[in-house]
């Protein structure tokens, strides 16, 4: 069987059997297409170690991501195992088939006072009344504030802010529920959304919402129009063609260590299960430990 028939049958096992979503079934059928022309398509028992090797070599060349060539790696290793379990190969060329090493890139973060002026800026907007300036102010704020997730703030309702505690109640990943400060600017960009804002969007609703945050229509706010807020006022500001709202997650982490906050209280912050996914943040943070060194040391 040539490799591009056993990619069709076992990328039709992943869709069918092993339920992964679309979009992966997608990346490794492309990733299995690109190993049959590479190779020539040979016969999927003739692939040897050498060839494998050989096709990572070359993606390399090409410019490939670390990420992508482990996800290529993986592919492979999964769809030769794959083949080696139904009897279409006799033995696994793949086993001793090493992933290249994922390399950590840092977070984009915006500087505090370019932070503040963006949404400086964005309250300025706001203050003429509109009611989506109203909304994307306080999104701006929120997420900043609170450090969230694009799903926690768009999966956050009414009653689950508690503004005489000025806290959030959000759910992360897993499900996990926790509680989380904002301060007063965000409390500020809440309060006059809630008043002045919110009401004028929820009134054009086919059925009433306890959403926070509303879309042009009434309903819950979706995660690509905040992707869309935070792009149109962040990018710009750090240089960027498009940003997320991971960009304020990531700037909010970073300036609350700048601060002087301890990891431990960014992770629960931020939510994080693990230790080390905050760790991420205190790389970013020695950027400004290594300009001080640079400029103070005698020795530096």
């Amino acid at each position: 069987m040539r490799i591009s028939e056993a990619a069709q049958r076992y990328t039709a096992h992943l869709r069918e059997v092993r339920r992964l979503s679309a979009a992966t079934v997608r990346a490794y059928r492309s990733d299995l297409d690109d190993l049959a022309a590479t190779l020539g398509d040979p016969d999927a028992g003739d692939v040897d170690l050498e060839s494998l090797r050989e096709w990572l070599w070359v993606a390399t060349q090409r410019g490939l991501a670390r990420s992508t060539l482990a996800r290529r790696t993986a592919c492979v290793r999964g769809l030769f195992a794959w083949a080696d379990a139904e009897g279409i190969i006799d033995g696994d060329p793949s086993l001793r088939l090493v992933a290249p090493k994922r390399g950590r890139s840092l977070p984009k973060v915006a500087a505090a006072d370019t932070m503040a002026h963006l949404l400086d800026d964005a309250r300025t907007a706001a203050d003429e009344g509109d009611p989506i300036a109203l909304r994307d102010a306080a999104v701006l704020e929120l997420l900043y504030a609170a450090g969230l997730r694009v799903s926690e703030i768009c999966g956050v309702d009414i009653d689950d802010l508690d503004p005489a505690a000025r806290t959030v109640r959000v759910v992360g990943k897993g499900d996990k529920e926790r509680v989380v400060p904002y301060g007063g600017p965000a409390a500020t960009a809440l309060d006059h959304w809630l008043v002045r804002g919110r009401p004028a969007l929820a009134a054009r609703a086919a059925a009433p919402t306890p959403a926070l945050f509303l879309g042009v229509r009434g309903a819950r706010l979706g995660t690509r129009a905040v992707y869309d807020v935070v792009s149109a006022r962040v990018a710009p500001a750090i240089g960027e063609e498009r940003v997320g709202p991971h960009a304020l997650r990531h700037s909010a982490a970073t300036h609350l260590l700048d601060g002087g906050a301890d990891l431990r209280t960014v992770q629960e912050l931020l939510g994080h299960a693990s230790l080390g996914t905050t760790q991420i943040y205190t790389h970013v943070s020695a950027e400004k430990l290594q300009a001080a060194y640079r400029l103070a040391h005698p020795r530096a």
